[in-house]
């Protein structure tokens, strides 16, 4: 099965969604995305069965507002991006800073999905002041009316009725989080989002690793994708051994920068998987060692030598 995408965002989970689900408990009642962005992996575990209910939240409120509109009013936000992609034909260049500055002064979500198709690498920017400010690849046009229909209805049809949208500070929804649920977060990196125009709000990393401990006290099991490394180049900080989390590494390929520049530099990122999650997961995780490496067995459908290196180091 084809999974949908109607939001394209660089940095997206969706590449690394097929070797994160098999990490997911088989009785969740509801998988948390605090940081949803794209929600890639909300989209995927809904596609395959792996949860009943969502909560998407991003503190981008634009953001969530589109996929409101995305999730229950899939015929509006298809039809108006139609018109906007149709209306810039001919004219594309000014067009895209037209609804760009539009945007910025209305919020509304039809003109955020217009930019997301048409800007440089789907990568969002901002500027100091909170606005759009990202230049459009000018190489194309965006994608097609009738694909992106086809994506939003897909989406609509895995969602609707089943997810709840919120745009708050992270730390309150972590706070609706039980032990019958499942967390996934994919926070800006610590190090990288200070001052980063990629995001509207950075995370402080010793506020985060005082969240990640209450999620442990309360017994709440999580996935967290956070740090990595391109090359020689390491992204974010060592997380703290005393939340005894799990480390895996997926190789993702070169990255988008080493393409360009004709460099052969791999990007890996890092997984986490909380010590509440790998006690539901006899089957994966056979032999542990109290701390350095561990002996996993290998999930169904991921193969190490082309995707996944394991293990890197665990804590207990």
């Amino acid at each position: 099965m084809k999974i949908p995408h109607p939001i394209p965002y660089q940095g997206s989970k969706r590449n690394l969604a097929k070797y994160i689900l098999p990490f997911f408990p088989p009785d969740i009642e509801r998988l948390f995305e605090p940081f949803a962005g794209s929600a890639a992996i909300s989209i995927a575990a809904a596609a395959r069965g792996k949860a009943a209910c969502f909560h998407l939240n991003d503190l981008n409120q634009p953001l969530m507002a589109l996929w409101d509109e995305i999730i229950n009013q899939s015929g509006r936000i298809a039809a108006e991006y139609e018109f906007l992609w149709r209306a810039q034909l001919g004219n594309e260049r000014n067009y895209y800073d037209q609804v760009r500055e539009d945007f910025n002064q209305t919020k509304h979500p039809d003109k955020l999905l217009y930019l997301l198709a048409r800007c440089v690498k789907a990568s969002v920017r901002y500027n100091a002041n909170g606005e759009f400010n990202q230049s459009p690849d000018n190489r194309r046009l965006g994608r097609n009316p009738q694909q992106m229909a086809d994506e939003i209805v897909a989406v609509s049809s895995l969602l609707r009725g089943k997810t709840t949208l919120t745009s708050l500070d992270y730390k309150e929804v972590l706070c609706l989080a039980t032990p019958k649920d499942l967390v996934y977060m994919d926070p800006p990196y610590q190090g990288v989002s200070a001052g980063d125009p990629r995001y509207l709000s950075g995370v402080d990393f010793d506020e985060f690793m005082q969240e990640l401990k209450k999620l442990n006290e309360k017994e709440v099991p999580f996935i967290l994708s956070y740090d990595g490394r391109t090359g020689q180049k390491v992204f974010g900080r060592s997380l703290p051994e005393t939340l005894g989390l799990y480390r895996l590494e997926l190789e993702t390929g070169r990255s988008t920068q080493a393409t360009l520049l004709g460099r052969d530099d791999k990007t890996v990122e890092a997984v986490y998987l909380s010590r509440n999650l790998v006690k539901k997961l006899p089957s994966i995780f056979s032999e542990l060692q109290p701390i350095g490496c561990s002996k996993f067995k290998e999930p169904q459908g991921i193969s190490p030598q082309k995707s996944i290196a394991f293990p890197i180091r665990c804590s207990v």
